[in-house]
């Protein structure tokens, strides 16, 4: 039996660590997301947790980091499925109005609310979350296949970032799919119309 080198288990080791996090945080929230209840999940030591993440804080936002480049490479790998012609515009907008109602926005959402009244976890939280925006701008941007020098093609843009995100929001507490499709189906006319 060959065992793994030992930077690849570490390597396993980190990224089990960060799914649980993003889980824990999904499903059960700020208070609930603690070094030791994600340490259990992923199957991992509390020491183990602690010598690649030292605090809590440094824990969940590694998780969010590792969650978005994974979601970025998924967006990317995605671009080539979309549709090319009629349709594209809606499944633009449907794929990101997916992502802000999927697990990955409920996490980022407990730490947002959390980060709301603590400081420290703000300074730590708010260029990542900028980070995150300019990057679904521009991904929205080169899928759509407009260009964004137009400032109302900017503001449109923007708008549907908006909308997706409202909608997550509204998907929190109750499943609002129903709807969410519907809204999704007549923006995309609206936006298809504005950006022709």
């Amino acid at each position: 039996m060959t065992r793994e080198p030992k930077q690849d288990r570490s390597r396993a080791t980190r990224a089990r660590l960060l799914e649980a996090t993003i889980d824990c945080l999904a499903e059960q929230g700020w208070a609930a997301t603690t070094v030791s209840v994600v340490a259990e999940r992923a199957g991992v030591s509390r020491g183990a947790t602690q010598h690649h993440f030292p605090t809590r804080e440094d824990l969940i936002t590694a998780a969010l980091e590792y969650m978005f480049d994974v979601r970025m490479e998924e967006v990317r790998l995605e671009a080539a499925e979309l549709p090319l012609g009629p349709g594209r515009t809606e499944a633009v907008v449907s794929r990101l109005v997916e992502y802000y109602s999927g697990t990955l926005f409920k996490a980022a959402l407990q730490v947002w609310t959390a980060a709301a009244a603590d400081p420290e976890l703000r300074d730590r939280i708010l260029p990542l979350e900028e980070k995150v925006g300019r990057a679904a701008h521009r991904a929205a941007i080169e899928n759509l296949g407009v260009d964004d020098s137009d400032p109302t093609t900017h503001r449109l843009v923007q708008a549907t970032l908006d909308l997706a995100r409202g909608l997550g929001l509204a998907d929190v507490l109750a499943d609002d799919s129903r709807r969410r499709k519907e809204i999704v189906r007549h923006w995309s006319q609206q936006l298809d119309a504005a950006i022709a």
